[in-house]
């Protein structure tokens, strides 16, 4: 479980920290940054799956990889030479507590250069990777000319091969897992709505699979029920069951059954059914874990049910098998967390006549836990309240610096 990210030059934040707990709401206008954070988390996803920098930043198409938005270049936040010296570069640093092997907290820097000032690609400035108080490598592992290191490649998918003493492959092994298990769901309605191949039970980023990653689930009775009972709560639509007829090319198609005796299709299901349809797949599957991240969570479902959608998120993360990360500009679904997930929360913004952009906690801000209580979360993010408190204590914090 990732704990904390801090971003370091990385497109529009200078030095800027987002806290993550089980279930993380982030808010804000437009191109304040939130994409910016996905970001982030995608390039060290692209660690997790081994990739070079090049690869990471520029794309990789036969392995369905798309590249880091924006130009190379314009990964490092405009003009973060004049104020760090750290000319074409950007850091992130990663605080966790890994599920797997039960290993103490670690922590995770990367240091790169998107665009080599002598033409020769991206590169690796400094990394280091630290478990409990024990470093399992430090920066000076690239400075050493026998280990013969590629700075074109994170040395935390370099060193995995050189690490022959057991409990140290394990360690590795451990933290690039934390990374490789992280998903970036943005379903297309077209995709849902297409059949799958026999046998393909793992749901694609855009929706992939979706017939036969819900015919796993149906298998298992358990799963089934608890499926179409939220299917009851989160749609208008009283489905008792799901059929999976094949088609004479073997593809799998979806089929809703409804408790009058209808049959819907996926072909003639609304876009937003079948998106929480997707995401209930996505949850509730058998090898649903890791740290999924999703994209404006409420898109396609009525307001009156967006509770539900927040319960069902909550109770999912609390058996800490998968965390999730979710963008939202809704001020319905944001008076629905609960206390955890508020504290959990964070507002990002965009200073006034600059580029950069910062996070704060809205648990944070003043007087935030009153209002929440007296007025919403809701009506203070539908107010611009968040933005106004933001501006305020950043405000007063440069004049109380000069």
């Amino acid at each position: 479980m990732i704990t904390s990210l801090r971003l370091k030059d990385f497109k529009n934040f200078a030095d800027e920290t987002l806290l993550v707990g089980s279930f993380t709401l982030i808010v804000g206008a437009n191109a304040s940054g939130k994409s910016n954070i996905r970001d982030a988390f995608r390039f060290l996803h692209g660690i997790g799956r081994g990739y070079t920098l090049a690869e990471i930043f520029g794309g990789k198409r036969w392995a369905d990889w798309e590249p880091i938005r924006g130009s190379p270049s314009g990964i490092v936040r405009f003009n973060a030479a004049a104020s760090t010296g750290n000319l074409g570069q950007f850091a992130l640093d990663i605080k966790m507590r890994p599920t797997l092997c039960g290993i103490s907290d670690a922590k995770f820097h990367i240091q790169a250069r998107p665009e080599s000032l002598s033409g020769g690609g991206p590169s690796i400035v400094s990394e280091r990777l630290s478990i409990g108080t024990e470093d399992v490598y430090s920066e000076k592992i690239l400075d050493k000319p026998k280990l013969n290191f590629s700075r074109a490649k994170p040395v935390l998918n370099q060193i995995l091969h050189r690490a022959y003493d057991f409990a140290d492959y394990e360690k590795v092994r451990t933290i690039i897992d934390e990374f490789h298990r992280t998903r970036f769901f943005d379903f297309i309605p077209d995709r849902l709505r297409e059949p799958a191949a026999p046998g393909q039970t793992v749901l694609g980023d855009g929706g992939d699979n979706f017939p036969t990653v819900l015919q796993k689930i149906c298998a298992d009775p358990a799963r089934k029920s608890v499926l179409i009972d939220w299917v009851h709560e989160l749609t208008p639509m009283d489905v008792i069951d799901f059929e999976f007829p094949s088609d004479p090319s073997d593809k799998v198609h979806l089929i809703l059954k409804e408790r009058h005796g209808g049959s819907n299709r996926a072909d003639n299901a609304s876009d937003g059914t079948l998106r929480f349809i997707a995401m209930l797949a996505a949850l509730l599957g058998n090898d649903s874990g890791g740290l999924y991240f999703f994209e404006e969570i409420e898109n396609g479902l009525h307001p009156s049910r967006l509770h539900l959608l927040v319960d069902l998120i909550e109770r999912q993360t609390a058996t800490g098998r998968v965390q999730v990360i979710a963008t939202t500009h809704s001020p319905d679904l944001l008076s629905q967390v609960s206390d955890e997930t508020f504290e959990n929360s964070s507002v990002t913004c965009r200073l006034e006549d600059t580029n950069d952009a910062i996070i704060r906690r809205i648990a944070e801000l003043p007087n935030a836990k009153k209002l929440r209580k007296s007025q919403g979360l809701g009506r203070l993010l539908a107010g611009g309240w968040m933005e106004d408190a933001l501006s305020f204590t950043e405000d007063n914090d440069e004049c109380g610096t000069e």
